[in-house]
């Protein structure tokens, strides 16, 4: 596992906030409070199995090396963010021990999909993606994703967005405000950073009697995927046993899980920022 230089960067104290917290019966309730107290990081050696399993619950049983595209976020310098709890004296000492060094509790990153086309996981990534694009998108998305993807002149970057269920939104706004800014940075000393598109896996799950309830596990990627330039989505439904991924219920109806697969302009993620930054303040 590659490691990185740490660094702490205070993101949010998010306290009192409310929560949708899983239970092993596939259920969810919300109106609950927490109190902690979360810094982002740079990613470093010790958070390979913490990022590993958000990774894990994005792509499910999905075919990709996610043990190698944990260690290519950490080994990326300067860019991306592990969310950790932090403590100071007044912690209690007994929630303290609870929490490992290790833990991770969400992470916002960016794979250079251009400059790693070779690397094993960014090829199971892209099969993933063709996969389902052919299974599952009308003919506009496909050829959509055919024009953008098969351009070897786009450069493409996949922004992954992974926290626990029960994290604020609100944790994402410095999150991606640091990522807009370590891309901006890295695109002065490198060309290839210089994104023409983004790709996005967002959770979700929508009702199985009539589709019409949509509920997105990170709330402020609804607005990513209103932003889209080509969406498609598919259901997981079955390939995951965890509170996490399984049929949720909300007022009685069943949710079921799926995916969905974006694709926008670079130059929209300014704007989607600026809407999630209005979203989780209201």
């Amino acid at each position: 596992m590659a490691g990185a230089s740490k660094k702490s960067r205070k993101v949010a104290k998010p306290a009192s906030d409310e929560e949708y917290q899983s239970d092993e019966s596939g259920g969810y309730h919300g109106q609950q409070e927490i109190q902690a107290t979360f810094e982002g990081r740079n990613p470093d050696g010790q958070d390979f199995h913490g990022i590993k399993q958000l990774l894990n619950q994005l792509f499910l049983t999905a075919h990709v090396d996610l043990g190698q595209m944990s260690d290519m976020l950490i080994s990326q310098a300067g860019i991306g963010s592990v969310l950790k709890q932090s403590f100071n004296d007044s912690d209690d000492e007994e929630d303290m021990e609870m929490v490992e060094e290790s833990d991770v509790f969400g992470i916002t990153s960016v794979i250079n999909l251009t400059q790693h086309k070779e690397t094993p996981c960014v090829q199971q990534l892209y099969k993933l993606v063709d996969d389902e694009v052919m299974k599952q998108a009308d003919p506009e998305a496909k050829s959509l994703f055919k024009e953008i993807v098969g351009n070897n002149s786009n450069k493409i970057g996949f922004i992954i967005n992974e926290r626990f269920v029960n994290i604020p939104s609100k944790i994402s706004l410095p999150m991606l405000h640091a990522l807009q800014d370590e891309i901006h940075r890295m695109g002065k000393k490198n060309d290839g950073y210089k994104f023409d598109y983004y790709l996005m896996i967002c959770k979700n799950w929508k009702s199985k009697s009539d589709g019409s309830e949509i509920v997105f596990s990170n709330d402020e990627e609804e607005i990513f995927w209103k932003k889209a330039d080509c969406r498609f989505e598919y259901s997981v439904a079955g390939k995951s046993d965890t509170g996490l991924t399984g049929n949720w219920q909300s007022e009685d109806k069943e949710l079921i899980p799926h995916r969905v697969i974006i694709l926008f302009k670079a130059d929209k993620l300014p704007s989607i920022i600026s809407e999630i930054q209005n979203f989780v303040s209201n």
